[in-house]
């Protein structure tokens, strides 16, 4: 009886697949936009290289986009693709520019698994330039939240 329990324990542990320390394959996308890494590095600045090209997250409440209170577009800092434009924006309270609506078309989704669980990760569809994720807790109309780095955007003001 003891060996089937013991049997009957191991299989189950076996059986239990965790997926946060599972490599995720990333199937390789075509964009319109590609460079090879030394071309990003050369035009891009370091945060910027970092947290569009490597997937990093800035500290929150260090974006210079965060208190922009102006229209206009904000665009994309790797190929300037338009991506949100100022009357989605809203304060989150998070400490990123937050939107509650992207252009569509403009931004892609895929599916993160960094810090062990799944979240909706964006990135600009014209360059793969990670942006940051998008979450259920937003304001009406959508009721989504677009928590972006600031990093990864440009501000274009509209003009008068």
């Amino acid at each position: 009886m003891f060996r089937y329990i013991t049997l009957i324990t191991l299989l189950v542990l076996i059986s239990c697949k965790g997926v946060s320390q599972e490599e995720k394959k990333t199937v390789e996308k075509d964009f319109a936009v590609t460079k090879t890494d030394a071309e990003w590095k050369a035009e891009l600045t370091d945060m910027e290289y970092y947290v569009l090209r490597k997937a990093a997250t800035e500290n929150p409440f260090t974006s210079e986009l965060l208190d922009i209170k102006e229209k206009g577009t904000y665009t994309c800092a790797g190929c300037g693709t338009p991506l949100f434009k100022s009357e989605t924006k809203f304060n989150s309270g998070t400490g990123w520019p937050s939107f509650y609506e992207e252009i569509e078309g403009n931004v892609a989704y895929d599916v993160d698994y960094k810090i062990g669980y799944p979240r909706t990760e964006e990135h600009c569809a014209t360059c793969g330039g990670h942006l940051g994720h998008v979450f259920d807790d937003g304001p009406a109309p959508t009721g989504k939240r677009h928590c972006i780095n600031g990093v990864a955007l440009n501000f274009i003001p509209d003009s008068k």
